[in-house]
């Protein structure tokens, strides 16, 4: 019987919580189904069953939340197209690192990382160079008495040395067990997407926020509308997630408040509504809020964040 997208999400949403991971609520209409946080790691998860249908789109807004707030994307997949993933492989879309379910199983309860990656022409494994050339200069072997050994040419046994080419699977292995010695990389999963938000910085909304001093980048895919931080403070302050009015009547900014205090639990950071209309409402749903005519008789951002701060303990 095939397995639905929402049992994986659920499957995968007890997997974490079981080994320590604090994790968020599901939200499968955004960029990301899940967030899960165990200590320093943040993991922004996408789960499909065919990752073929990640798009382009998607996977520039999870890199840009994952990179604002030094978290991991991670799609998580069953198959490619007519292939099933396999595991212990890690696959790659638009950039997002792709494994099944078993593989990340094998991390969290297993503690074993996947060595080997599915690139254009076949599978790979990175390779240590420097332990390679001790190891062999320990057993006394040239260039050309490993490569012998291994069935590869002694230009290939130099690169590898060197570290210009990355090895097939099989020969790695084998010159594991010529060389009695590890010489295969993990592939890191958990890597910080680098910022690809600063281009829609000055154009963020709400103009209140950017007129202070904070740099605002803008979502669409996400349970919230936009991420904020502090351009220049005394202190560097950490990004915080906000929601708009945007019309939105009192039934809709409620649930989006849920939303909001739920996540900025898992991803430990601040959240904030910017409400437009000129009301005696402090905070929704226990989120904070702060009308647009108060940013705008603030001097700096210090403000808004000792405001913030003020109104976070609301009931």
């Amino acid at each position: 019987m095939p397995l639905h997208r929402d049992h994986i999400i659920i499957e995968i949403n007890e997997l974490l919580s079981n080994h320590g991971f604090d994790t968020s609520n599901i939200y499968d209409r955004s960029c990301f189904d899940l967030v899960a946080r165990r200590e320093l790691l943040l993991l922004l998860m996408k789960v499909l069953v065919n990752v073929d249908g990640f798009s382009a789109a998607h996977a520039q807004e999870i890199k840009r939340v994952a990179s604002t707030f030094f978290g991991s994307p991670l799609l998580v997949g069953l198959k490619s197209k007519n292939e099933v993933l396999e595991e212990d492989v890690v696959y790659e879309r638009h950039g997002i690192p792709v494994i099944a379910p078993s593989t990340l199983r094998n991390i969290v309860v297993e503690d074993i990382y996947p060595e080997i990656f599915a690139d254009r022409g076949g599978y790979y494994v990175q390779i240590d160079g420097q332990i390679i050339k001790e190891m062999r200069e320990q057993q006394n072997l040239s260039l050309k008495d490993l490569a012998d050994k291994a069935h590869v040419s002694r230009e290939t046994i130099y690169k590898y040395e060197t570290g210009r080419v990355r090895a097939q699977p099989d020969t790695a292995f084998l010159l594991e067990n010529i060389l009695d010695m590890r010489i295969t990389l993990s592939v890191n999963l958990f890597s910080v997407p680098k910022n690809e938000g600063k281009a829609d910085v000055k154009k963020g909304e709400p103009r209140e926020l950017v007129d202070l001093g904070f740099g605002v980048i803008n979502t669409n895919r996400t349970p919230f509308d936009a991420m904020a931080q502090a351009e220049a403070t005394s202190k560097k302050a950490e990004p915080l997630i906000t929601d708009l009015e945007k019309n939105r009547n009192q039934k809709v900014l409620r649930k989006m408040a849920t939303n909001l205090k739920d996540l900025s639990r898992v991803i430990d950071t601040d959240a904030v509504f910017i409400l437009e209309k000129k009301k005696d409402t402090e905070c929704i749903e226990g989120v904070p809020v702060v009308h647009s005519w108060e940013i705008g008789e603030m001097k700096n951002p210090a403000e808004f964040l000792k405001m913030l701060a003020e109104r976070r303990e609301c009931n």
